[in-house]
């Protein structure tokens, strides 16, 4: 083959990679413009986290606010959404700060990132994120915001991953990149291990206590945590995605009820006596709860028929009554205010 016809080969091949990669995107932009039926409304407005008694989530509904972060009145979750134009794949908020855990496909590979916001959801700072986003949590105070990505796997049931969970002081920019550098206290001794695991931060009031998930040797713990102390200990086993409860004597999380599956459901930890309290939400939970209240859990599952997105859902938090629907097509719920 001469020289001038390989080249032409080459043109001929970029113009058509060119208008597959072209058409793909336009695909895609007109599947975002659908919408369900059924799906709720979804109107462009001001969205802040100073808003009393409202509820914040990502927008899981088909259409061009797909992805961002709204607000409804907290007493009328189901009403008309307020989208603001902060795309997020995990979000949370306090203290009127926010963390929107980002992941925007590029050129050559997603680019991940975590955005502390403040109540206006102006970028405060920016930081890469080391892997797929999971989890993400800000303390009551908004001083701290931690997040969990997924290293490799992108599953906590998979039979393999790794994660990395990093904690930052929202006001001085100052980070700890992973948890594992933490020391460790495991069933009251010394602990280090190349397997080591952690993720699910929840924080406490006073700006230095933390609970998350450590998993190591085929096992899960609940620990808790000092950030200025750089060290964890071991509080239970069997734990993971752990929230603490706004008065913080008790710990929501997802139990592993079948060894060798991702079938979790959901328990409450009284941290006091280590009583633990199963949920009357029987279906498995793959996700970390919020509180909405002292009483009251919100957390996602699977949106029936839709692979595509999840519904959010409640439950009372003393293992009484039943789920409920709290908003459908949606995920990572804030209560504001």
């Amino acid at each position: 083959m001469t020289r001038s016809r390989r080249l032409l080969v080459l043109a001929v091949a970029v113009l058509l990679l060119g208008g597959l990669a072209a058409a793909l995107v336009l695909r895609a932009a007109a599947r975002a413009e659908q919408t369900h039926e059924g799906d709720p409304t979804v109107a462009q407005g001001p969205v802040t986290l100073g808003r009393q008694d409202r509820l914040a989530f990502l927008n899981g509904a088909q259409g061009p606010h797909r992805g961002a972060l709204v607000s409804v009145p907290g007493q009328s979750p189901q009403a008309e959404r307020t989208a603001s134009g902060l795309a997020c794949r995990r979000f949370h908020a306090a203290g009127g700060t926010g963390v929107c855990l980002k992941s925007t496909p590029g050129a050559l590979a997603q680019d991940n990132r975590a955005l502390i916001v403040d109540s206006d959801l102006r970028t405060l700072r920016s930081f890469p994120l080391a892997g797929t986003p999971s989890r993400a949590r800000v303390s009551p105070s908004g001083h701290f915001a931690a997040w969990t990505v997924f290293v490799s796997g992108e599953s906590y049931g998979a039979a393999f991953f790794s994660t990395r969970t990093a904690i930052v002081d929202t006001r001085t920019g100052a980070m700890e990149p992973d948890l594992e550098k933490f020391s460790i206290q495991l069933d009251g001794r010394p602990y280090t291990s190349g397997d080591v695991n952690f993720w699910g931060v929840t924080f406490s009031k006073d700006d230095d206590t933390f609970y998350a998930t450590l998993a190591t040797a085929g096992q899960t713990y609940l620990v808790k945590g000092s950030v200025s102390g750089r060290s964890v200990t071991t509080l239970a086993q069997n734990v993971e995605c752990p929230s603490l409860s706004p008065d913080e004597t008790r710990v929501a999380y997802k139990k592993r009820v079948a060894r060798g599956a991702s079938l979790w459901r959901e328990h409450v930890l009284d941290l006091g006596t280590l009583r633990e309290t199963p949920l009357a939400e029987k279906r498995s939970v793959d996700d970390q709860a919020v509180w909405l209240d002292d009483r009251t859990l919100a957390y996602a599952l699977p949106a029936e028929g839709r692979a595509d997105t999840t519904d959010l859902w409640t439950v009372p938090a003393d293992g009484t009554g039943a789920p409920r629907m709290l908003a459908p097509a949606a995920s990572s719920p804030t209560r504001l205010g």
